[in-house]
């Protein structure tokens, strides 16, 4: 089953708008900012490299120390409406304290874009990581991503994307991904109150959800987020990671009991928390801080 019978708009707002959750939103979108602040004056990067035509398509990269590194992608969330890669500079702090480079994608929002516009910048960012990986000093063969919330959706649909016939590249170039919080199913959002600025479509709907389009191969999954989200933000995830094993693609659950929507991304400052380290071993790499 896809989605739960609801009611109501207000039943479904309950499940996914974090205003009506009693959580200090400014709270953490300090932390999110004031952190991201740190880690650029302390980390070497380069901030605002174009990868698309428009302004808004641009990367923040954070290089590793050592050449030829791994290559994490980040993709932030904000439900396709808000955010920007500079609110989540902080996710490369303790994965390039392990030696990994870590690439923040910024992107367009609705309601100026659709999110079908929305996918294809991301597609196209992690083309121009492949190209131009070299350039600093990364592996191109070493391409992970992970997104959280909208970031999450983001990141299975760039993992199902058929990357030889549309970009003429290698099908596996992604090599694993991790989905925190992530958004696999779109059916409810056209009843909520997101809808005003999605403006999504049934065939919209149809085209961008992820659980429709399973690769027939991919990179391994991890899935991931709090134990104190909504149910229906559970039920994605879980349902999301069943069909997926079900197609027989390689994949596993990291339990964050103690988190929320917004702290199950705050691992990233900190190479030996459980959320960095789960990525790590994904990728098969040895924890050696420098």
């Amino acid at each position: 089953m896809l989605y739960r019978d609801f009611l109501t708009q207000a039943e479904l707002d309950a499940q996914y708008n974090p205003a009506e959750l009693g959580l200090d939103i400014l709270s953490y979108i300090n932390f999110y900012a004031t952190n991201s602040a740190r880690v650029r004056k302390k980390l070497p990067c380069d901030l605002n490299v174009a990868f698309g035509p428009t302004v808004v398509e641009h990367l923040d990269i954070f290089p590793a120390q050592q050449p030829n590194s791994p290559i994490v992608v980040f993709i932030h969330g904000g439900y396709w409406i808000m955010g920007s890669s500079k609110d989540y500079s902080f996710v490369a702090q303790g994965l390039v304290d392990a030696n990994v480079t870590v690439v923040v994608v910024n992107y367009a929002l609705c309601p100026k874009v659709t999110i079908d516009e929305i996918v294809r910048q991301n597609r196209s960012a992690i083309s121009w990581i492949y190209h131009h990986a070299q350039s600093f000093g990364a592996d191109p063969n070493q391409i992970y991503v992970t997104g959280h919330s909208a970031g999450g959706h983001l990141t299975a649909m760039v993992m199902a994307t058929d990357w030889e016939n549309d970009y003429g590249l290698p099908n596996n170039i992604i090599k694993g991904g991790c989905a925190i919080s992530g958004l696999f199913d779109l059916m409810p959002f056209p009843y909520t109150w997101l809808q005003p600025k999605l403006q999504l479509s049934w065939a919209e709907v149809l085209r961008n959800s992820p659980i429709l389009h399973l690769p027939k191969q991919a990179g391994s999954l991890l899935i991931t987020y709090g134990g104190k989200e909504t149910s229906e933000f559970h039920r994605q995830s879980q349902n999301f990671l069943k069909v997926w094993k079900e197609r027989g693609l390689a994949g596993e659950y990291l339990p964050q009991p103690e988190e929320n929507h917004f702290t199950a991304i705050n691992g990233f400052l900190d190479a030996n928390s459980p959320l960095c380290t789960a990525i790590l071993n994904q990728m098969k790499v040895s924890l050696m801080v420098l």
